[in-house]
């Protein structure tokens, strides 16, 4: 499939160039990655169409690890620890809470790409049981009641990082403009 040349794909060829080597296509992918916040199926196909690879190794390569997207994701990845000491103390009421406060489910992103809600296992903090993370920050021994004060501090934020960068295009609008 011949894709046609747009701007954001001078910055695909830009990383292919560099990392291009035996063994390189996951370093580009991860590069492209951290570029748009997801790998899109386009995306895909126009790494595999410059390396000269099946799209079947492309997609079988992003389809196998886990740290590769093919949705975006939120601007704030949620993670739930649900391991076994965070289990018995309640993260089970957490997620539910989180849930119902996004109106998502697991692994899907809010409508204003904000938030993606993701149970993970054991994330090491048992002593702080029940954990949940946002981003890198690490929030322990909480209760349901304290989700909605947790999401509002990283909404809040998020409002005053876009008046400060209202020009700057989100992962979310690359998906439409590879597309236009």
């Amino acid at each position: 499939m011949q894709l046609k040349e747009k701007p954001v794909y001078k910055e695909i060829d830009a990383v292919i160039e560099k990392y291009n080597k035996p063994g390189g296509l996951i370093r580009i992918l991860q590069k492209v990655q951290d570029m748009y916040g997801y790998l899109s199926e386009d995306v895909q196909i126009y790494i595999a169409d410059r390396l000269k690879l099946p799209i079947s190794e492309v997609n079988g390569v992003v389809t196998f690890y886990s740290l590769f997207s093919t949705k975006p994701k939120g601007k704030y990845t949620i993670g739930v620890c649900l391991g076994t000491a965070c289990y018995v103390k309640g993260a089970n009421d957490i997620l539910k809470k989180i849930k119902d406060e996004l109106k998502i489910n697991e692994d899907e992103t809010t409508e204003d790409g904000l938030f993606t809600l993701r149970a993970t296992r054991c994330i090491g903090a048992c002593g702080l049981a029940p954990v949940i993370t946002v981003g890198d920050d690490v929030h322990g021994r909480i209760n349901p009641g304290e989700v909605p004060k947790i999401l509002s501090k990283y909404r809040e934020k998020d409002v005053d990082t876009n008046i400060k960068n209202k020009d700057k295009v989100s992962c979310f609008r690359v998906a439409e403009y590879i597309k236009e």
